[in-house]
């Protein structure tokens, strides 16, 4: 039973009905809660972020009410720029965008490369066999989107192709290895794919480590590490009744395993299947899922849903907790005070090291996504350098070269050992040394926000952020970004 993505709940039934009629045609804005639209009925979510919008990709389930079968005959997009109100685009894609495609309309994902936009879908074919996998491109994240090959990228008749060849998940590695994922029937396969994005790069691969994998893989990277999120329905601590799913993780120090499985991350849903993605935005970590609980849903009649996620210090996830409200805006930038700047945010990709932390304080806090409500705030971690003094440091490191024109840092302060610092300054690695970053605007020390420092784009491997304490005091930060230019 494939995994699919739908909207997000409206709340009480008036003010689900007004919603239906505002949200009738593309383009107006959706209200924010869970699910995030509810005049349709979406599934099996992919989010993406382009800038200062994430976006998701969502099939749209068309059973009528009592019909229990999957009904989908298009894709629909949702952008937003605070991850809590959202935009309805319409259609971007559909069986007809496949002329080599006659059904079924499942999970899908897009990747970019180059400035162009690779859209992954599940489509039953015209022929031989059932379910395939269709790669449709655009020049922008709305398209025009168009048939990039004419014919599937994977189907029954690729060799060692998985039981149901549906839900591919892209990911681009640091290096531009491009690689994706799919599987059902407790199938996971995983392959390279060439530069062009549109053919395998060598043979279909068999994940292992992957633990009760049914559907519906999702690959992404933090701090150095690959992570996959997928579906599962055992009773094994996932759901009571194996008509239901719920999405395990699992990680890895290489993007094709082997995987450690490291537990549960999503529980079961109100639908029978579960589907999501993982994103980060503005700073924050969001998973995207799907649900029955629009008004009139189903386990053919599902809505997409997005929600807050967060890491522990060890890199394990936290399991996301389920909401009807949604997440808080977080616009990020000028217009979202207390929000971390917009952009694209290099530092959850690299690896941190210090001078010095506290036993009892944490240096993954630095890199972890979290969004401080102000400088005291220990809800994400918090990194601290007491009983240290004088001049301490933090570091990134990458495993190749990143251009970076701008940090901003969120300041810790207990009000005991460790306070606001007294200065700081960014420096890279040129390759031999440490020097300042050139062009550098004032090192801000200030708490309850987000100091910005821009400079004159730097490309390197190694960045440090070097901090002066108060006299007899400590130092510490509770999040720092660094921008790629």
């Amino acid at each position: 039973m494939p995994l699919t993505r739908t909207h997000r709940r409206a709340g009480a039934a008036a003010l689900a009905a007004t919603l239906v009629a505002a949200l009738a045609a593309p383009g107006v804005p959706a209200y924010a809660a869970n699910p995030i639209v509810t005049n349709i009925y979406t599934a099996d979510p992919a989010p993406l972020v382009v800038g200062n919008t994430m976006y998701i990709y969502a099939g749209r389930d068309e059973a009528a009410t009592g019909v229990n079968n999957f009904v989908m005959r298009e894709w629909r997009v949702f952008s937003s720029t605070d991850a809590a109100n959202w935009t309805d685009h319409g259609a971007r894609a559909n069986i007809g965008t496949f002329p080599w495609a006659g059904a079924d309309a499942w999970a899908s994902e897009v990747e970019e490369r180059n400035g162009r936009y690779y859209w992954y879908t599940s489509v039953n074919g015209n022929g031989p066999g059932w379910m395939n996998i269709g790669v449709a491109v655009g020049d922008s994240p709305l398209g025009p989107f168009t048939d990039a090959k004419g014919g599937p990228l994977i189907s029954d008749s690729t060799p060692n192709s998985s039981g149901l060849n549906i839900d591919p998940t892209v990911f681009t590695d640091d290096d531009g290895q491009a690689y994706i994922y799919w599987g059902g029937y407790w199938g996971p396969r995983a392959a390279k794919l060439k530069s062009n994005m549109i053919e395998l790069d060598g043979a279909v691969v068999t994940p292992t480590g992957l633990t009760n994998f049914w559907e519906a893989p999702w690959m992404f990277k933090r701090n150095g590490l690959y992570y996959m999120i997928y579906a599962a329905n055992d009773t094994n601590g996932c759901v009571t009744n194996s008509n239901y799913a719920c999405q395990r993780y699992a990680t890895a120090t290489n993007p094709l395993g082997p995987w450690t499985h490291r537990g549960v991350v999503l529980d079961q849903v109100s639908s029978t299947t579960n589907h999501a993605g993982v994103v980060q935005f503005n700073g924050q970590w969001y998973m995207v899922y799907h649900n029955a609980n629009a008004p009139g849903g189903g386990n053919f009649r599902r809505s997409v849903a997005v929600d807050r996620l967060y890491f522990n210090a060890d890199g394990t996830m936290q399991k996301v907790v389920q909401t009807t409200t949604g997440p808080p805006p977080n616009p990020g930038g000028p217009g979202g005070p207390g929000q971390p700047p917009a952009g694209t945010n290099l530092a959850p990709s690299a690896t941190a090291s210090t001078s010095h932390v506290s036993a009892w304080e944490s240096l993954g806090a630095v890199n972890n996504g979290g969004v401080p409500a102000n400088s005291q705030d220990r809800s994400n971690l918090a990194y601290g350098n007491w009983p240290q003094q004088g001049t301490q440091w933090i570091e990134y490191t990458w495993p190749s070269a990143r251009s970076v024109n701008r940090v901003a840092t969120y300041w810790f302060d207990d009000n005991q050992g460790i306070d606001l610092p007294a200065s700081c300054q960014v420096q890279y690695w040129n390759g031999s040394s440490y020097v300042a970053v050139p062009g550098q605007s004032a090192c801000g020390v200030a708490g309850n926000t987000y100091n910005v420092t821009t400079f004159n784009t730097v490309s390197t491997t190694r960045l440090r952020l070097s901090i002066t304490s108060r006299p007899g005091l400590s130092t510490g930060v509770l999040e720092w970004m660094a921008f790629q230019s």
